[in-house]
């Protein structure tokens, strides 16, 4: 696990620096997923990418009332060997453990109520809604590894146009090229038949 290194002070602190929040100072080679598990005082979702800490802002409504909405219908139509959850750490490899919005995984998954993380091998859907603060990540990162760790679906969830209704960005992973292929994009209703059949109704948006 990453150790932390800190300098003595060598004048008496101000008034002001004493009020601000002491933030962990990253090893050399970058923090791991132990340090994420171990580190006290890390904000509430924060993420591992490439061995640095991602903290998350507050979010708008549109990201928790989708985060509901997508979550609710696929618990819905998942079939019994499939779970799904949202906001839980994905372990890809030592230094990078994204925190997917909604997530399919494995029954077999499921170990204890205590637990924090899921192994990426055990991951059918990935879905990230978008926020201003992670579109880059939601639109590049994140979709690179999910796609060379394995996970065979992803869902990109964003607004569009003046009303600000969601659509969704539906991905399939190539086993060839390991990368994603878009295989639709909707707004108004999400009837897919993979990773299982499912019919989600997107204009409820709107009444959460």
């Amino acid at each position: 696990m990453g150790g932390t290194m800190t300098a003595e002070p060598t004048t008496r602190p101000t008034a002001e620096q004493s009020a601000a929040p002491a933030w962990p100072v990253p090893p050399s080679e970058g923090w791991t997923v132990d340090d994420l598990h171990t580190l006290p005082g890390l904000p509430p979702h924060t993420e591992l990418i490439d061995g640095s800490l991602v903290f998350v802002s507050p979010q708008r409504r549109f990201h928790s009332a989708m985060i509901f909405l997508l979550r609710t219908g696929l618990r819905t139509s998942a079939p019994p060997e499939l779970r799904v959850d949202s906001e839980m750490t994905v372990v890809i490899n030592r230094g990078n453990a994204p925190e997917p919005d909604v997530l399919v995984v494995r029954k077999e998954a499921l170990r204890s109520p205590t637990q924090t993380s899921y192994p990426v091998a055990d991951v059918v859907l990935a879905v990230e809604v978008v926020s201003p603060d992670s579109a880059s990540r939601d639109h590049d990162t994140k979709p690179a590894k999910y796609a060379a760790a394995g996970i065979e679906h992803y869902w990109l969830v964003d607004m569009e146009g003046e009303d600000n209704h969601p659509v969704v960005r539906v991905y399939e992973r190539d086993p060839v090229t390991r990368t994603y292929t878009c295989t639709g994009v909707h707004r108004d209703r999400l009837k897919l038949a993979v990773p299982f059949s499912l019919d989600i109704d997107l204009s409820e948006f709107e009444e959460i």
